[in-house]
C-alpha cells in the first residue's frame, strides 16, 4: 500500500486455483487504503488482506459447519530500526506438550502455521547474523493471531538506530548509528571524535582538538548538546570529547546549509543528543528479554581516562542516568615531562560527568531535566623560556571549564501540533596566564529554545521556533593584541604594547525562525526557510533566508515493479542559504576591538545526489561553494593600535564523496574523499592568500569488522595535505632583525601561508575482544595510534635569530589498552 493508499503490487500467498487467483489480485489492485503513517507522514506498507468469495446464486441453505476446534498463528519479521523483511530467518513454535513445528520467513519475512490446538506456544526466531528471539503467543480457538517481530542484528553493545524520521531538513545531515561511533579506528571508543572521519572534516593542527569544517575556522562552527550551546566539544589535545559514548543517542552534523534552527555562525554545526535512560533488561548470556525496569551500568578504564554509567528506574515513569570521567593522562605524562626537565605543577587532567533524570507520563509527552559539564587543567613551570621570546618565562596556567543545568519538554500538543522546548543555564570558564599576560573569562549563558511544528496539510509542515541567548559576562584581559590570520607576527610578546580591559556586561543575542516542510510531489521537497537574529553587544540585526531541495529521481515507492521491488534509490539535493555570524565579545570591546561591527557573513550553495548500489552500499557526491562577506578583519590605527572593520572577504570551493558501507552483522565502514580550497583577503586591494586551515586533499578510509567469537578488528588509514604555515624569509634574504628592547629578535616573515608543511599520513588499529558471561560482559580492546609511527610534522621551530629551522613533530606510536564491563 503506497503513500496515497493505492495498491502498487500485490501477490498471492496461498493460491486457490480455478481462476480465483487472478480474480483477486485484479480485485486488490483497485483497491485504496488511507495510508498508513509514521510520525505523522504517510509511509508506504505490506499488508496481508484475506479475500472472500461468497456465491449469491445457492438458494439452499448452506450445511452448517462444526464449531472449529483449532486456530492459527501467524507472524511477518521486520529488521529493527530500518523495518526491511526478514527473509529464510527460522521460526520455532513448540507447544506445552512438547511438540515443535518450524517454518522459514518468506521473502517478505511472513510465516504461518495453521491447525494449532489452543494454548501458549514458545515462539524463537533465529537468523544468522541476527540475535536470536523467544516470545510466548497465545493460539485462540477459530482466530488467527497475528504478530510482528522486529529482530536486530547481533550486538556486542547497545545498538542506537534512529528510524521513523522525517527527510532531512537540511541539504546534508550525516548521522552515525551506535555500532559505528564507538567503534571507528583511531578514536579510542570516543563517539564524538568519529566525526572526525567525515567528508568536510579537516585534520586540525596536532593536540589542538579542534572541529574545522569545509574550509571555515573552529569558532564559525556551534557544538550543541540536545539543542543547548556549549563551549567546547573535545577536552585538552583532542583524545577525548566532553561526552562519552554510553550517553550517546545519535550525533547530527551539518556541514553546511543547515537549518534555520541553527544560526550565529556560517561553517557547520554538530548536535549531540544525550540518550534515554533506558530500564529494558537481558536475559541470561545478553539474551533479549521483554522484561523491563532493570539497572545497568558499566565501567572503563584504559591508558587515556577512565569512566562509569549506572542508569535504571526510580519509579513508575522515572528514569535515571549517571556517569562520569577522569583522565589518567597526567597520571603517566608528569614523571615523563619532569624526566625530560620540564617543572610540571599540574599535568593534564580533565573532568566530566553527566545526570539525567526523565519522566515520561505518557507515549507523547517526555520530560527531562539534565546536568553535565566539564573541566580541564594544565599548569607548568618553564624555567628555560624560548631565546625568541623571553617573556614567556614562570608558571604557565591554562584551564577552560563549563556546566549546563537543562530541562527539556518534548510533547504532542494536538493531533497536528507538537512541541520541544528546553531552557539551559550554566557556567563557561576560561583562565590563562603565563608572566603579566593574563586571561581571564567568566560567563553565565542562559538559553532557551522552543519550536513548534504544525502540520497544516497532508503535504505541508510549517516549524516556528525562538532561540534566545543571554550572556551576562565578566572579563579580566591583560596581554598584547595578537594577530589575526594572516597578519605579519609583529614581534616578541615583550616588546608588544599591553593592554588591559576589566568588562563586565551583558550580551543578549535573540532570534526567530520560521520553516516549512513542502512535499510538493512523492518525489520533490522543499524546505524554505528564513531566521531573524539580533545582536546587542553590535548593534545589529541580520535576516538569513535559506532554501533546501530533496528530489527522488527514481526509486520512489511509486516505481515498484511487478515484483514489489523498487530500484535502487536516487536522490538529487541541492540549496542556498545566508548564514550570519556576529563579532566576537573581544571584537566589539571598547580596548581590544571596534564597537558596532555588523555580523561576518556567508552565502552557501550545495548541489549533491545520493545514490544506492545495494542494500547496504550508498555513494554520496557533494559540491559546494561558500561566498565569504563581511569578515570582521583589522588594520593599524592612528593611536598605535588596531581598529576593526568589515573589508575582509573570501571563498571555499570543494567536493566531498562518501563511499559508505551501512551496518551489517559483521561489517562496516566508508571511504570519504575531500577536495577543497580556502582562501582569504583581509582588506581590498591586498592579494587573496589559503586559508590559515585550508587542506586541499582529505582521504579517509576505515572499516570494523567482526571475526567471530567476540573478536572484533578495525583500521583507519588517512592521508591529509599538511597544514599551512606563514615561513620565515629565507637566504638571500634577510630572516630577521634584533629587538633591543626585548632582547630577542622579530622574524621577517614570507606571504602569509605560503607554505605547506609535508603530507600527513597515519594508520590507526584497534582489536577488541569480548566475553559474554551469564550476567554481565567483558570487553578488552587495544588501540593503536600511529601502528607505523609516522612522525608527521606539525610545525616548524627556528634557532634564536631565526636562521635555522627544524621541523617539529608530533605523536609518535601511542598504544593504549583498556578493558570495559557492562552489566
Amino acid at each position: 500500500v503506497q503513500v496515497d493508499g493505492t495498491v502498487g503490487s500485490a501477490e498471492v500467498l496461498e493460491p486457490a486455483g480455478n481462476g480465483f487467483d487472478e480474480a483477486a489480485v485484479d480485485a486488490a489492485k483497485r483497491f485504496v487504503f488511507t495510508p498508513a503513517q509514521r510520525d505523522g507522514q504517510p509511509v508506504p506498507v505490506f499488508i496481508k488482506y484475506l479475500y472472500r468469495f461468497e456465491s449469491k446464486e445457492i438458494a439452499t441453505p448452506a450445511k452448517e459447519l462444526p464449531p472449529p476446534t483449532q486456530g492459527n498463528l501467524e507472524g511477518t519479521l521486520l529488521i529493527a530500526g530500518i523495518e526491511s523483511p526478514l527473509q529464510g530467518a527460522l521460526v520455532t513454535v513448540t507447544g506445552t506438550d512438547g511438540s515443535v513445528r518450524e517454518v522459514p520467513a518468506n521473502e517478505r519475512g511472513g510465516w504461518q502455521l495453521s491447525g494449532l490446538p489452543p494454548g501458549e506456544y514458545r515462539v524463537k526466531v533465529t537468523a544468522e547474523g541476527f540475535a536470536s528471539l523467544e516470545l510466548v503467543e497465545e493460539v485462540v480457538v477459530g482466530e488467527v493471531t497475528a504478530i510482528t517481530y522486529r529482530v536486530a542484528p547481533a550486538s556486542e553493545g547497545i545498538e542506537v538506530i534512529v528510524t521513523g524520521e522525517r527527510p532531512p531538513r537540511e541539504v546534508t545531515r550525516r548521522t552515525l548509528e551506535r555500532r559505528e561511533i564507538s567503534r571507528v579506528p583511531g578514536t579510542g571508543g570516543d563517539a564524538i571524535r568519529s566525526i572526525q572521519s567525515l567528508p568536510g572534516v579537516a585534520r586540525p593542527p596536532g593536540l589542538a582538538g579542534l572541529l574545522i569544517v569545509r574550509g571555515s575556522g573552529p569558532q564559525d562552527t556551534n557544538t550543541f548538546i540536545d539543542g543547548a550551546l556549549v563551549p567546547l566539544i573535545y577536552h585538552f589535545g583532542g583524545l577525548s570529547s566532553v561526552v562519552p559514548t554510553e550517553l550517546l543517542d545519535k550525533i547530527d552534523f551539518y556541514p553546511g546549509n543547515f537549518s534555520s534552527r541553527y544560526g550565529r555562525v556560517m561553517g557547520g554545526a554538530v548536535d549531540v543528543a544525550l540518550r534515554s535512560p533506558g530500564t529494558e533488561c537481558a536475559g541470561d548470556y545478553g539474551a533479549p528479554s521483554k522484561e523491563e525496569g532493570c539497572f545497568r551500568g558499566m565501567a572503563q578504564v584504559d591508558l587515556i581516562d577512565t569512566r562509569f554509567l549506572l542508569r535504571g528506574p526510580i519509579a513508575k515513569d522515572w528514569t535515571f542516568a549517571v556517569a562520569g570521567r577522569r583522565s589518567w593522562v597526567d597520571a603517566w605524562l608528569k614523571p615523563v615531562l619532569e624526566e625530560a626537565g620540564a617543572g610540571v605543577t599540574t599535568a593534564p587532567v580533565y573532568y566530566d560527568y553527566q545526570t539525567i533524570v526523565e519522566h515520561t507520563p505518557d507515549p507523547q509527552t517526555k520530560i527531562r531535566a539534565q546536568f553535565y559539564g566539564s573541566d580541564d587543567k594544565l599548569e607548568l613551570l618553564i624555567n628555560n623560556p624560548s631565546a625568541q621570546d623571553p617573556a614567556f618565562a614562570g608558571t604557565l596556567e591554562f584551564g577552560t571549564a563549563f556546566y549546563r543545568a537543562q530541562v527539556i519538554y518534548e510533547t504532542q500538543l494536538a493531533r497536528d501540533w507538537d512541541l520541544y522546548s528546553t531552557v539551559a543555564l550554566g557556567r563557561d570558564k576560561i583562565h590563562f596566564g603565563i608572566g603579566q599576560i593574563e586571561f581571564d573569562i567568566d560567563s553565565f549563558p542562559i538559553e532557551a529554545r522552543s519550536e513548534i511544528g504544525w502540520k497544516a496539510t497532508s503535504g505541508f509542515r510549517l516549524n516556528a521556533g525562538l532561540d534566545f541567548l543571554v550572556v551576562p559576562f565578566d572579563v579580566h584581559v591583560r596581554a598584547p593584541a595578537p594577530p589575526r590570520p594572516g597578519e605579519p607576527q609583529p614581534g616578541p610578546f615583550s616588546s608588544r604594547p599591553i593592554l588591559e580591559t576589566d568588562n563586565e556586561n551583558t550580551g543578549f543575542r535573540p532570534a526567530w525562525y520560521l520553516e516549512g516542510e513542502w512535499q510538493v510531489t512523492k518525489r520533490l521537497l522543499v524546505v524554505p526557510g528564513f531566521r531573524v537574529d539580533f545582536a546587542r553587544d553590535s548593534g545589529h540585526a541580520d535576516y538569513s533566508p535559506r532554501v533546501n531541495a530533496r528530489y527522488v529521481l527514481r526509486g520512489a515507492d511509486s516505481d515498484g515493479g511487478e515484483d514489489g521491488l523498487r530500484p535502487r534509490k536516487t536522490t538529487l539535493k541541492g540549496g542556498v542559504g545566508k548564514f550570519a555570524q556576529p563579532p566576537t565579545f573581544q571584537e566589539t570591546d571598547p580596548v581590544f576591538g571596534t564597537p558596532n561591527l555588523e555580523s561576518n557573513r556567508s552565502l552557501h550553495y550545495t548541489v549533491g545526489v545520493e545514490q544506492e548500489l545495494s542494500d547496504q552500499i550508498e555513494l554520496g557526491v557533494e559540491g559546494y561553494y561558500k561566498d565569504l562577506t563581511n569578515l570582521v578583519s583589522r588594520a593599524p590605527a592612528a593611536n598605535g593600535s588596531f581598529a576593526y572593520d568589515n573589508v575582509g572577504e573570501g571563498d571555499v570551493i570543494g567536493a566531498e564523496t562518501l563511499l559508505k558501507y551501512k551496518p551489517d552483522d559483521r561489517f562496516f565502514g566508508w571511504v570519504a574523499y575531500t577536495l577543497s580550497r580556502s582562501e582569504r583577503r583581509n582588506r581590498p586591494g591586498e592579494p587573496k592568500f589559503l586559508f590559515q586551515y585550508d587542506q586541499t586533499h582529505i582521504l579517509t578510509m576505515l572499516g570494523s569488522y567482526r571475526l567471530g567469537n567476540g573478536w572484533e578488528l578495525g583500521a583507519r588509514f588517512r592521508v591529509v595535505s599538511g597544514n599551512m604555515d606563514t615561513p620565515v624569509r629565507r637566504y638571500p634574504d634577510i630572516a630577521a632583525l634584533y629587538a633591543a628592547d626585548a632582547g630577542a629578535y622579530t622574524p621577517l616573515q614570507a606571504e602569509p601561508f605560503s607554505e605547506r608543511l609535508p603530507l600527513f599520513h597515519q594508520l590507526d588499529i584497534r582489536v577488541e575482544k569480548a566475553w559474554q558471561f551469564k550476567d554481565w560482559r567483558l570487553l578488552g580492546y587495544l588501540d593503536v595510534w600511529n601502528a607505523y609511527n609516522n612522525a608527521a610534522v606539525e610545525d616548524i621551530q627556528y634557532d634564536f635569530d631565526f636562521d635555522q629551522r627544524n621541523p617539529q613533530t608530533g605523536l609518535p606510536i601511542v598504544p593504549s589498552f583498556g578493558l570495559r564491563g557492562e552489566f
